[in-house]
């Protein structure tokens, strides 16, 4: 494992922020750590980038501690924020040969590091472009590229595509499963879009500070949301049941065969966990 928590715990005064949780990250692996503002996502990444220092608990890195060896976690992550914090008067080029240059890089080793993050990201049209000046998508593969400078092994995306068009966060997903799949990168991602999260190898849902449930896309759904069946009878009636597998409509189908028209099979999905876990629509995190 390459991210170890446990009984991580973190308090700001009388407020409990994090609540207690444990969990691993494999390395190479896409993980999604899911929840609503308010939820814990931000404080737990923040402790682990080494932001802040937890209350109570341990997180290792690598197999370094976060609080105790900070530098050696460092050189380990790439982090990418919700909001940008690159310069928005510099060109991607430039911004990147500065942030190069904080990790002691010099000289050719310099410019070959900056080279190889804005080919890996795919951002040669606009390197030479000001930040400023920059698309939505545009940002977000310089801030990723930003990250990737220094080559770490994992790379925590906070939010990456929120605000971002259909079409721009598709492009931003194949970037990101990219550095995944073909160069090793570990992927850890917090994100309030349930289709994204499906795509990862393990999810955690978190809720006012505490794991509610954890587990591959496909066991969340199989523990915590419901298939149903959509059937329009010839009277024109719709009836809508709920059953956990879809072998289970076979016989409800078979029994009101002469009456129906049409069937679908509706899957569970990630929304239906994650709203079931939280308590429903109306319960809020903040």
């Amino acid at each position: 494992m390459f991210i170890k928590v446990e009984n991580l715990s973190k308090n700001y005064g009388d407020i409990k922020a994090v609540k207690n949780i444990s969990f691993t990250v494999d390395e190479g692996s896409l993980f999604s750590f899911l929840g609503t503002n308010g939820a814990g996502k931000s404080t737990t990444i923040n402790i682990l980038t080494t932001l802040l220092e937890a209350t109570s608990g341990t997180a290792t890195i690598g197999g370094y501690d976060v609080t105790k060896n900070p530098d050696e976690v460092r050189k380990l992550i790439g982090i990418v924020f919700q909001d940008s914090i690159m310069d928005n008067i510099l060109t991607v080029e430039e911004n990147l040969t500065i942030r190069g240059s904080f990790y002691g890089y010099k000289g050719e080793r310099l410019k070959q590091a900056v080279q190889n993050v804005i080919t890996a990201t795919k951002s040669e049209d606009f390197a030479k472009q000001k930040y400023g000046t920059l698309s939505g998508g545009q940002r977000r593969r310089a801030d990723i590229a930003r990250a990737l400078i220094h080559t770490p092994k994992i790379l925590f995306l906070d939010e990456p595509t929120t605000g971002l068009d259909p079409k721009t966060r598709q492009d931003v997903w194949e970037l990101i499963r990219h550095l995944q799949k073909e160069k090793g990168v570990t992927i850890f991602l917090t994100t309030h879009y349930m289709e994204e999260a499906s795509a990862s190898d393990q999810i955690i849902v978190i809720h006012k500070g505490e794991i509610k449930a954890q587990g591959t896309p496909d066991e969340l759904k199989e523990r915590y949301s419901q298939n149903r069946l959509k059937m329009t009878l010839n009277t024109g009636e719709q009836r809508v049941v709920e059953i956990k597998r879809t072998i289970d409509a076979f016989d409800i189908i078979d029994d009101c065969r002469d009456q129906i028209t049409h069937v679908e099979i509706i899957s569970g999905t990630l929304d239906d966990v994650f709203l079931n876990l939280r308590g429903g629509n109306n319960e809020n995190d903040d």
